[in-house]
């Protein structure tokens, strides 16, 4: 379509997940409590590690950075959904939907290759534990934090600057709730090869490290776990790693349906759904996974409320007495 009879949008109108308006308000409540549970779960999660010593390992501190991904890959997307329930007309402006594009996309990113790099952490943790503190020095586990990053941060520019350079010429309706590459590339007037290419090689090489390297440092793992002699040994280790592994299976699996299943199975409705459940559903459930299978984080969290008991018993004697 030549550029003279291209219509220039300003701006991109969200279809939702739901077009009927008596069940927007019930959507409202629901997805604000799982908005809310999240950013407390996973803050909570934050402070926690940071407050404990004990909690101040390599394990850990990953843990800390893949619960700060959760706040801000959540809150990329939870805000303006949550707004467009309450609006007639779920309106984005152009900038907004590439800044919402390039958030999502970073923080997507930087938690798949998190899950890779705590695999390895839990491989040599069970499998070489002498060495643990040596190889997982501060140093390298600051490096595998920043590389995540910077590939996350790289792989987002990508698909974002070959997202925006399409042409919108037909239409600005996005049958989505929020700015995701498949769907915009579906509404472009464009040639999309490149678009789909590249989101088929990044996603691969991405997706497919840290699913390799999942099930290579696991399969390590369990060679290990059934070698020892100690019931209770096997059992910690399995419970250990029990947490990192159902993470993992949500996460890897979603996006595995989402992106790499045939093209002849697309449906955007179901696309939708299945793009709620590891856009706001997983970062809720990520930390409360991790605080209800791991008995440090319990035991952690126990001492802080407690120590939280106490502060307030104390004030409130001060006051009495007074």
């Amino acid at each position: 379509m030549s550029v003279e009879n291209c219509t220039v949008f300003t701006e991109f109108i969200f279809l939702g997940l739901s077009s009927r308006q008596d069940v927007q308000l019930g959507l409202f409540i629901i997805f604000l409590f799982v908005y809310g549970t999240t950013v407390v779960a996973n803050v909570g999660m934050i402070l926690l590690i940071k407050m404990d010593s004990r909690l101040h390992t390599p394990m850990y501190y990953f843990l800390s950075n893949l619960s700060f991904c959760d706040v801000f890959y959540s809150s990329s997307i939870s805000p303006k959904m949550l707004a467009d329930f309450l609006s007639e007309q779920k309106r984005i402006p152009y900038n907004y939907c590439t800044i919402q594009m390039f958030a999502f996309c970073i923080f997507d990113d930087a938690e798949c290759l998190l899950l890779a790099v705590m695999a390895y952490d839990r491989y040599v943790a069970i499998c070489n534990p002498l060495l643990y503190t040596v190889a997982m020095s501060r140093r390298l586990c600051t490096l595998l934090v920043f590389l995540t990053y910077i590939i996350a941060l790289l792989d987002s520019a990508i698909h974002t600057c070959l997202a925006f350079r399409l042409s919108f010429c037909n239409s600005n309706v996005i049958n989505h709730f929020f700015c995701d590459i498949p769907p915009l590339i579906s509404l472009s007037t464009s040639d999309t090869s490149i678009n789909e290419i590249m989101l088929f090689i990044c996603g691969t090489i991405i997706l497919g490290f840290s699913i390799f390297t999942v099930l290579l440092s696991y399969s390590y793992i369990i060679a290990t776990v059934l070698r020892m002699k100690s019931a209770d040994g096997r059992r910690k280790a399995f419970s250990t790693c029990a947490s990192h592994l159902s993470t993992v299976a949500l996460f890897h699996g979603t996006l595995l349906y989402m992106y790499f299943r045939p093209s002849s199975s697309y449906s955007m409705d179901t696309d939708k759904i299945t793009s709620v459940f590891y856009t706001v559903i997983i970062p809720m459930l990520n930390p409360l996974i991790y605080s209800l299978r791991n008995n440090d984080v319990k035991g952690a969290l126990k001492k802080a409320i407690n120590n939280a008991s106490h502060k307030i018993n104390v004030s409130f004697q001060f006051i009495n007495f007074d």
